[in-house]
């Protein structure tokens, strides 16, 4: 009877042992000991497990990924480790009935010279919270007007960069975006690359129409610009709020404040204050007197001061919280920007704070986080590429392909954008997240992480500076300078038949200090190597005025009469290039490799 009783047992462990477990959530800086206790599993047993498979452990090791795989294997889980502020905005959110609403917090972005600082100072001037106490004094980087017994929380971000900078990084900071065009001047370049970051980040858009006192103003030029970009306004039978407004005379600000409080209770802006309060890092510093200080936007639960909190790898205890006047607060409600006293370095705008029981936990995530960047290398996010996107397709992973379009002028940007979404198929869409006359710019780089796009350069070269944010950034740029070729590699990018392509590695730079002029030997540029360094029979450019005037092979390279190989940063040499001679003081030659490479 035991031996059956046995076999049957036997035979139940083993079914179990094949049918898998549901997904298991731990969060960063939890213990196996915790862990056991989470998935019923003694630790004992885990422990001489995973001590088979060649790990040794204790109760009080923190688990890590690769730890969780193995459990994972061992034990038939199916093991997810979040980080403690994941773990509690999911807490959070996932709460509904405890969700109130909060004020919405509102970024303006828009063209330079659009009247967006004078929008902001005027909304200031006559809405301000606390105005009576004397006005700001001291800047925070966003403030909170009252309109109708009703918060709103205004972002005053440096320009649309930032905005979109604090996205890539995950972080929904804005609720709503306030996009100024002014009405004489209508949809300009900056106008159009703020609508594609809030497209983007898929923040819905309210439209001021700014300056409708100038004599030239013409509100329906506008509108009808708009909708080209895709924003058509209520009135001509879109869905895209719009308000004439003169920031200068302060006509029509109340209807702004009133359709913003209106939209925000259409998309039911919520936060949970039941909760360890967490929030979003808008700007921070290192004050001579006060130590680091850092302004953040609280999105869930109330901030108390006094409270333990960790933020990215920093840790603290929030010793003085003030708002935007320079007051000193008790606490720190939903949408309220608080400026924090407390920090044990300075953290990084666009990380999560959030608040945890006490300073000793604070400390044990921080370490805890340290010794995993001490280990390898911070993790950049996966982003699209061409070579990439055949296999994507094939296992249903990409039904939309985002470009951004960066030609030398207008006329390629409008042919461009005409030609590339007609490649589109059943399988897969076409999408032109922005495009622009121009050199590619940082904006455009961060704009591509935050939307996951691939940057497309007609006849203009990325900067060194620009190639650097591309590799933090992990985004693709392809570039061309003849139409077909571009649109080959779309065609046969999506068909899976990607040709080889030739990747560029920078070497270094140097600055033209001296032109010397040499009978049966031709024209030398005496340079300073400004970065990295400088190789003989390596390709290079010629810049000037920020042009590239000529492209080919340095020829020969020298150092005080010497021939050599190769010059490093910070010593004078002599260039000579086959076949020019066109070579100017206060050129910049840019020196670089070519390989090729085949598509994965």
């Amino acid at each position: 009877m035991k031996t059956q009783r046995k076999d049957k047992t036997a035979k139940e462990s083993k079914k179990t042992a094949k049918s898998p477990s549901k997904k298991t959530q731990i969060r960063e800086d939890m213990s196996l000991k915790e862990l056991s206790e989470k998935i019923g599993i003694k630790s004992k047993d885990v422990i001489e497990k995973l001590k088979a498979k060649g790990f040794v452990i204790g109760v009080n090791n923190i688990i890590d990924d690769s730890l969780a795989n193995v459990i994972s294997q061992v034990f038939n889980l199916e093991i997810e480790i979040v980080s403690i502020e994941e773990e509690s905005r999911i807490q959070a959110e996932s709460r509904k009935k405890e969700l109130k609403i909060r004020p919405p917090v509102v970024t303006i972005m828009g063209h330079v010279d659009h009247g967006k600082t004078t929008l902001l100072d005027a909304i200031k001037q006559s809405n301000l919270v606390g105005k009576e106490s004397g006005g700001i004094t001291q800047h925070i980087g966003a403030y909170r007007v009252l309109h109708k017994g009703r918060l709103i929380t205004f972002i005053d971000t440096p320009g649309h960069e930032a905005f979109t900078q604090l996205r890539a990084r995950g972080a929904k900071l804005t609720d709503i975006v306030i996009l100024v065009v002014a009405a004489d001047d209508g949809v300009m370049p900056q106008t159009r690359e703020a609508i594609n970051h809030a497209k983007a980040a898929r923040v819905p858009i309210i439209v001021a129409i700014n300056k409708i006192d100038k004599a030239d103003a013409d509100k329906d030029k506008v509108k009808q610009q708009l909708s080209k970009e895709g924003l058509t306004v209520e009135e001509w039978g879109g869905d895209i709020i719009s308000v004439e407004v003169s920031a200068k005379e302060k006509t029509n600000l109340e209807e702004l404040l009133e359709m913003i409080l209106l939209l925000s209770d259409v998309i039911e802006i919520k936060a949970n204050p039941r909760v360890r309060a967490q929030g979003i890092i808008l700007e921070a510093r290192l004050d001579a007197k006060k130590g680091p200080v850092a302004t953040i936007i609280i999105q869930h639960g109330i901030l108390n001061k006094g409270e333990a909190f960790i933020s990215g790898t920093c840790f603290g205890k929030a010793r003085a919280l003030f708002d935007e006047n320079g007051r000193m607060l008790k606490k720190a409600e939903p949408s309220m920007p608080v400026e924090i006293l407390g920090f044990s370095d300075v953290p990084s705008a666009g990380d999560y704070i959030q608040v945890v029981s006490d300073m000793e936990t604070a400390k044990k995530i921080s370490q805890h986080r340290l010794s995993l960047i001490k280990k390898e290398e911070p993790l950049t996010p996966e982003h699209l590429t061409l070579d990439q996107l055949f296999k994507s397709i094939e296992e249903g992973d990409v039904k939309e392909l985002s470009l951004i379009i960066k030609a030398d002028v207008h006329g390629s940007v409008e042919v461009l954008t005409d030609i590339l979404p007609n490649l589109s198929t059943d399988k897969v869409k076409i999408k032109i997240v922005h495009s622009a006359s121009g050199n590619i710019t940082e904006s455009d780089v961060l704009l591509a992480s935050a939307s996951n796009a691939i940057i497309i350069g007609y006849n203009t070269k990325p900067s060194q500076k620009i190639l650097d944010l591309v590799k933090e950034e992990n985004v693709e740029i392809r570039s061309y300078n003849v139409i077909y070729h571009l649109t080959e590699d779309i065609k046969r990018a999506m068909s899976g038949l990607l040709e080889p392509t030739l990747k560029e590695t920078y070497l270094g730079r140097a600055e033209v200090r001296r032109i010397f002029r040499i009978p049966r030997v031709g024209v030398i540029a005496g340079c300073l190597v400004l970065d990295g360094k400088i190789m003989r029979n390596a390709e290079a450019r010629i810049i000037r005025n920020n042009e590239v005037i000529h492209q080919g092979r340095i020829s020969s390279l020298k150092h005080l009469k010497e021939n050599v190989a190769e010059i490093n940063k910070d010593y004078e040499c002599g260039i000579g290039f086959e076949k020019f001679k066109d070579i100017q003081e206060g050129d910049t030659i840019e020196a670089f490799n070519t390989e090729i490479v085949k598509p994965d």
